[in-house]
């Protein structure tokens, strides 16, 4: 999870595996689009690769990349349990701060309930 994480932190990054959804791009075409580098394109795929979330193949001269939609759909699901354990701990958080405004009959620090 962190390879994965790590390479969804990066905006170049992120648009990069929004292209390749789209289709398969060589890396020399994926570089076009960027104010950056040929190489700096060819780190950033790497970092994609290495998360799994992008495979690369040579044809000929180019390097081809396309995303692995296994590996997306993986990434939503991580993203999905994340929001669900902060979502069960919000509610949690809200039903303690209800209880405490209740008044408490069998409390004796607060006083006769009306």
């Amino acid at each position: 999870m962190d390879h994965l994480f790590h390479a969804l932190a990066d905006a170049t990054r992120r648009d990069i595996l929004r292209r390749s959804v789209a289709g398969e791009l060589s890396v020399s075409r994926l570089a076009d689009a960027y104010p950056i580098s040929f190489a700096a394109v060819q780190k950033h795929v790497a970092v994609l690769e290495q998360a799994g979330l992008v495979t690369k193949e040579r044809r000929g001269r180019e390097q081809l990349v396309r995303s692995d939609p296994d590996a997306v759909r993986r990434a939503r699901q991580a993203l999905d349990q994340l929001e669900m354990g902060w979502r069960r701990r919000v509610d949690r958080m809200a039903d303690l701060l209800a209880q405490d405004l209740r008044p408490n009959e069998t409390d004796p620090t607060r006083g006769p309930s009306r």
